[in-house]
């Protein structure tokens, strides 16, 4: 097959996969299409919202529709790195044998990432970038494709451990969850108080998933639009000449090449999923917040006066 007809097919599986989870996720479009990016670019996401709002219903049900395995880990402050890998036990014969931890599984639900140490959430690091985990010296190998989506509670922050920024520079996109509206907060109790339950049904098989991945890689990207993403991180950096006034004043530290990087997979697969053969500058700017949102932080003037990472870096376009 072509990679002109592949794109159209992943077009077209894609508005189905979006129909399939609509029978379960009552709005939040924004949110289905950004976590959907990343996986058809071979990134992980980090759903960062209030409780109840779906978070985990949303992941299971991608899960479902994607036809992929599905493991959740509920983070809490005594949970250690054994938990997650796995461990080596001593069997029947004397000799240690490994059991394999929750890790191993297509898409990871990492919830409450942020509850537990940070001993325990490094266990993830190697993991996510090196899709691999190493136990007492032996290196296992992950099932591909492999996500990581992990939920955080904004505003629970007593007995949390802040994710270091190692490990946010690995999520490709932070994905912030808003209340819904009231039209759609009606059709959530309608939905989930009547005692039907929607079936939802697998579109994809994991090796479709691993070839649309390497599809989306294979598209062409011009060389102003590399340019343009590369330009757009350079002025999240205060210390760089290229960064405007807003950035020096209200920004502490900026992106790094990963979010350069990012800015052009998400891009080609926003460009992919709209059935166009080649992103353009508008592609950057669609998948901009998400990906630059977790890799900026923000310095106590701007905490002051009260103006929101989404406006700084709107204001870079």
């Amino acid at each position: 097959m072509s990679d002109v007809a592949a794109v159209k097919q992943l077009v077209s599986k894609y508005d189905a996969l979006r129909q399939e989870i609509k029978k379960v996720i009552v709005g939040q479009d924004a949110v289905v299409e950004q976590v959907l990016l990343s996986v058809f670019s071979g990134g992980h996401a980090l759903l960062i919202g209030v409780p109840g709002l779906a978070k985990t219903l949303l992941v299971n049900t991608v899960s479902q529709a994607l036809g992929l395995q599905f493991k959740r880990i509920q983070f809490t402050p005594d949970l250690m790195p054994s938990d997650i890998l796995g461990s080596e036990i001593l069997d029947e014969n004397r000799t240690f044998k490994f059991i394999k931890g929750p890790i191993f599984s297509n898409i990871i639900l990492a919830d409450e990432i942020n509850r537990t140490p940070p001993k325990t959430q490094a266990a993830l690091l190697e993991a996510m970038q090196e899709r691999s985990v190493t136990v007492a010296g032996q290196n296992y190998k992950l099932d591909l494709p492999y996500f990581v989506l992990a939920t955080q509670n904004p505003i629970e922050q007593e007995g949390t451990y802040p994710l270091p920024e190692a490990q946010l520079d690995r999520f490709m996109f932070a994905i912030n969850l808003d209340y819904p509206t009231f039209a759609e907060e009606v059709e959530v109790v309608k939905s989930t108080t009547a005692g039907k339950a929607e079936t939802v049904n697998s579109l994809f098989s994991a090796q479709e998933i691993i070839e649309f991945q390497q599809l989306i890689r294979r598209i062409p990207v011009a060389d102003n639009v590399i340019e343009y993403a590369v330009t757009l991180v350079g002025k999240t950096r205060p210390k760089s000449q290229a960064a405007p006034e807003i950035v020096k004043n209200y920004i502490d530290w900026g992106a790094g090449p990963r979010a350069s990087q990012n800015l052009i997979l998400a891009a080609k697969a926003n460009a992919a999923l709209q059935g166009k053969f080649s992103p353009d500058i508008a592609d950057v700017q669609k998948v901009a917040i998400g990906i630059l949102r977790h890799r900026m932080i923000k310095n106590y003037k701007a905490e002051a006066e009260g103006l929101s990472i989404e406006e700084i870096i709107t204001s870079l376009f």
